[in-house]
């Protein structure tokens, strides 16, 4: 038996064992109901609707401190003698490449052509809703964060849930921070093994399969695939063994390169046909609120928006907390800032970016609002337009995209695997190789069935995730009181550490 239709005979085994599971799984976390026409995700109005709460809550912080999250991530509040592992800048750059991927590329082309233009405007609106949600859960993952005797951190959902609930609720809020934790370490663990690894490597081997010949190349063959995989594996395992350090260390180079590279492109097509930028953006104003073509109107055209952008940030998910828990900072809220700058590079500049060059250059597969077509076709179209060459420099771009992802969903599984099953060398490595060997495999297998489910397990993280920020988010808005008293203090020359929850200050 040759070694392709071995592939082919447990492919279709493992499809056949999961599908009906992926089917029934995806139903209930993705239930739709009916609205004006098209079909409303719940799990999307749950995400959307916390981010509404928080922007609320805190004063329309998204606004009102931008310019202090900019600092912040510059450096200009550090504090040398600082816990933690990596700067303000790497903790930000590894939580973004792993928002920052296919997603971006592929699901904005898929907005666009179900939703028309107009879905760009409410993608915006989610997006800046959404930086309000990882405001709070990147300050409490820093807040509750576990400090170990090696001088690495962990944080995240499965440590600031029963250590928060526990703290305002006693022995009760104990036990269901625990049980809400053990769902989101199980959640998280599954997702970075089938949807963080074996799907991007997946899909990074697809494309670049096809830009040298497809099948009828040598990297189309088993032969090739099996290279492949096996050469990122081996290039994910060596920076996985270095840690979270030298993930950000990786990602702090690759992510704003791989962003200048794509916006660039996208400048070139949108400079290129720079009259046409007043229509575009009429197109996307004008069907935001007056779509023609798209089922359920106006609000057909706002769910696909708002999903596109709920699904590409991951505001609200728990996940990027793993990563900004690792700072170096006293002040819990200081990272928070920063993390809310990860919705805005994600969804307002990027997917937007993408949009709007699709928007712009119109191409042949861009025709008529509400016909689905495959997003990334239509993105790359979009850039053939003006650059002939794209397919080769998108390859280079999915290519990054994809392995900046897999790193940070590594550590994401890592931390996960720990709480579950314990921080020991041994327990760490045996993950690093489980982890390792399932790149290989991305680029042998076609799970979509298997990525269904794993998505669907992705979102069910915002259902115990949430609940956790609602409750605790008497103890964010301490944390920001304390960060900006000490920010006034360093102005004054007052500055004293409050870094402990202390509610000096104001909320200004």
């Amino acid at each position: 038996m040759s070694l392709d239709s071995m592939t082919q005979d447990f492919d279709k085994a493992v499809n056949d064992l999961f599908d009906p599971v992926a089917t029934w799984l995806s139903e209930l976390v993705f239930y739709a109901v009916p609205v004006a026409g098209a079909e409303l995700p719940l799990i999307v109005v749950w995400l959307v609707v916390a981010g509404l709460v928080f922007t609320v809550w805190f004063g329309v912080i998204q606004f009102r401190k931008f310019k202090l999250a900019l600092q912040v991530v510059r450096g200009k509040h550090d504090d040398n003698d600082s816990p933690g592992e990596v700067n303000h800048f790497q903790a930000l750059t590894a939580a973004v490449s792993g928002t920052v991927g296919l997603g971006n590329i592929a699901g904005v082309g898929v907005a666009v052509s179900i939703g028309g233009a107009g879905a760009t405007f409410w993608m915006i609106l989610c997006g800046l809703l959404g930086m309000a949600t990882k405001f709070v859960e990147v300050t409490l993952g820093v807040k509750y964060r576990e400090e170990h005797a090696d001088g690495t951190v962990s944080g995240g959902p499965m440590h600031y849930l029963p250590k928060g609930l526990a703290e305002r609720f006693g022995r009760n809020g104990k036990i269901f921070g625990s049980v809400l934790a053990g769902l989101a370490s199980v959640m998280i663990l599954f997702f970075g093994l089938f949807g963080g690894n074996l799907f991007q490597i997946n899909q990074s081997y697809a494309q670049l399969s096809s830009t040298t010949g497809g099948e009828d190349s040598w990297l189309g063959s088993s032969a090739g695939a099996l290279f492949f995989g096996v050469l990122i594996a081996a290039l994910v395992g060596i920076v996985l063994i270095g840690g979270i350090k030298s993930i950000a260390s990786v990602t702090s180079r690759l992510v704003p390169a791989m962003a200048i590279m794509y916006v660039l492109a996208c400048l070139t097509v949108i400079l290129w046909n720079v009259d046409q930028i007043p229509s575009a953006f009429a197109d996307i104003f004008q069907g935001a609120f007056a779509p023609e073509g798209v089922a359920g109107g106006i609000i057909g055209a706002l769910i696909i928006g708002f999903q596109r952008a709920a699904f590409s940030n991951e505001a609200g998910l728990g996940s990027a907390p793993i990563a900004h828990s690792a700072v170096k900072t006293k002040h819990p809220a200081s990272e928070g800032l920063v993390g809310l700058l990860e919705p805005f590079i994600d969804t307002v500049i990027v997917c937007t970016m993408t949009a709007l060059t699709i928007v712009i250059a119109k191409p042949a597969s861009f025709t008529n609002a509400g016909e689905e077509v495959e997003g990334v076709t239509v993105t790359s179209d979009a850039f053939e337009t003006v650059l002939p060459w794209f397919p080769n420099l998108l390859t280079v771009a999915v290519l990054l995209f994809a392995f900046s992802t897999v790193l940070t969903w590594g550590y994401y599984g890592l931390k996960a695997w720990s709480y579950l099953f314990g921080k020991s060398r041994t327990s760490e490595t045996i993950f690093k190789i489980i982890y390792s060997v399932f790149a290989v495999a991305g680029s042998l297998l076609s799970l979509e069935s298997l990525i269904s489910m794993a998505d669907a397990v992705l979102f069910m993280l915002a259902v115990f995730n949430i609940i956790g920020l609602y409750l605790l988010v008497p103890v964010v808005k301490r944390e920001l009181n304390s960060f900006v008293a000490h920010v006034r203090g360093e102005r004054t020359g007052t500055a004293k550490d409050t870094s402990e929850g202390s509610q000096a200050g104001t909320l200004s």
